[in-house]
């Protein structure tokens, strides 16, 4: 069964067929599941990072841990070229991997146990439910909401600073202080390990909010950090806001 029984009912990503000379039979049955695009690139001497990229959101989407996807690169290089996969093709298939799992776990769940921020899931949907109304109202979500981002980076790098739980306790002083001016049911949600971010009305007084939000975040012992905070605009369509969220979640 797969890791991510999901993901294997999505649709795969696909390449172009790729001309060139063509895998011996012997070569193509030995392959690893999914890895024929690469053997393919391989063999014909083309680009082959757009194929490790596909075969690794593929892989990824099947449930295939990431050592059974390097795994697989590391064989289909052997096959065809009795070689072992330089830094290039591992990073983008191992990127590919990673990214397509993320997007998995972002779906899981709608509140972060430790610091009770809800997820980035739970945020795309609050987002979705506000580009509905705004097509039965016709009030663009872009004048009528935005984003109040907060970002918290450690100046110490070190194995303390980087804890996940030395994180976590960060993460809910600022969700602490980001419901103390956002009190009338906003949704609270965090991006990625390092921010939180507030889906707010465009209101007259929204700048004033971010500056009382700034002088609650100055008061906290966040260690030494560096702390921004900002508003982010919502795109005009929903698509954009998901990509938006995605980027700010890196």
């Amino acid at each position: 069964m797969p890791l991510f029984a999901s993901f294997a009912r999505r649709r795969a990503d696909v390449l172009p067929a790729v001309e060139g000379p063509e895998l011996p039979e012997v070569t193509r049955q030995a392959l690893p599941l999914r890895f024929e695009v690469v053997a393919e690139s391989l063999a014909a001497d083309r680009d082959v990072l757009a194929a490790c990229t596909v075969v690794g959101r593929d892989v990824a989407r099947d449930g295939a841990s990431l050592g059974e996807a390097l795994s697989g690169l590391r064989t289909t290089y052997r096959l065809v070229r009795g070689t072992v996969p330089g830094f290039e093709p591992t990073e983008a298939l191992a990127v590919a991997w990673s990214e397509a799992t993320l997007e998995y776990l972002h779906d899981l769940s709608c509140e972060d146990p430790l610091t009770g921020l809800t997820s980035l899931a739970h945020v795309r949907t609050r987002l979705a439910e506000l580009y509905r109304d705004a097509e039965l109202t016709d009030v663009s979500v872009r004048l009528s909401h935005a984003l109040v981002v907060v970002e918290v980076l450690p100046r110490r790098q070190d194995a303390f600073a980087d804890h996940h739980f030395t994180r976590a306790l960060r993460m809910v002083q600022v969700a602490e202080a980001t419901r103390a001016v956002y009190s009338g049911g906003q949704t609270i949600g965090r991006l990625g390990q390092n921010r939180a971010v507030a889906v707010v009305a465009r209101s007259a007084d929204l700048g004033q909010s971010v500056a009382l939000l700034r002088e609650f975040l100055a008061d906290l012992d966040l260690g030494p950090s560096d702390v921004r905070v900002w508003i982010e605009g919502l795109p005009v369509s929903p698509d954009s806001a998901t990509r938006l969220l995605d980027e700010l979640a890196r």
